[in-house]
């Protein structure tokens, strides 16, 4: 499968179903999200309609057809001062791990905040053991700036939350206009 062409694009109305189906393995299974319970497609839709009336994008990686990850951006937080930095949220398929779409799709969120003129991105990644996603973040330019240990509490133990972050475009070197 790693060898067929990824494309990234915008998801629609007809991506929510494959959208829950992979968070939905990621909250029951992993500690990437602190969600304990999978929310359904009309929650899916309405997160991807709140990052679409903000402006960010809300990306699928399709593969053979079928969506096999995805990804976008939120508002870091709604304080105005705040509102140059975005976080990133990457999901892939469980049995599409390892096969590039995750690197494709954090590729293109890079790329597309960078035009809408955000200066910085931060990753809040659940469990420091999350090797894939540090070292995902890591080779797109993100460092590590902090651990919060023991934030969460899922699976019947204590999660620690990574938090790493990359400059967009001229980040912090120039006055945004």
């Amino acid at each position: 499968m790693s060898g067929d062409s990824i494309s990234i694009r915008d998801a629609t109305d007809d991506d929510l179903t494959a959208i829950q189906a992979i968070y939905a393995h990621h909250v029951k299974h992993g500690l990437a999200s602190f969600e304990e319970a999978p929310p359904d497609i009309a929650e899916i839709a309405h997160r991807r309609d709140t990052a679409r009336s903000s402006g960010l994008p809300y990306l699928v990686a399709e593969q053979n057809g079928a969506v096999r990850g995805y990804a976008y951006a939120s508002r870091f937080r709604t304080r105005s001062a705040y509102r140059y930095t975005v976080e990133d949220s990457v999901y892939v398929a469980p049995d599409a791990l390892g096969a590039g779409i995750g690197s494709a799709l954090l590729t293109e969120l890079i790329i597309r905040c960078t035009g809408l003129g955000f200066r910085q991105m931060i990753a809040v990644i659940g469990d420091s053991a999350n090797r894939a996603s540090i070292g995902l973040h890591t080779k797109h330019g993100f460092a590590e700036v902090g651990l919060m240990r023991s934030i969460g509490f899922k699976f019947g133990r204590w999660v620690d939350g990574v938090r790493m972050q990359r400059p967009l475009g001229e980040g912090d070197t120039t006055l945004p206009e």
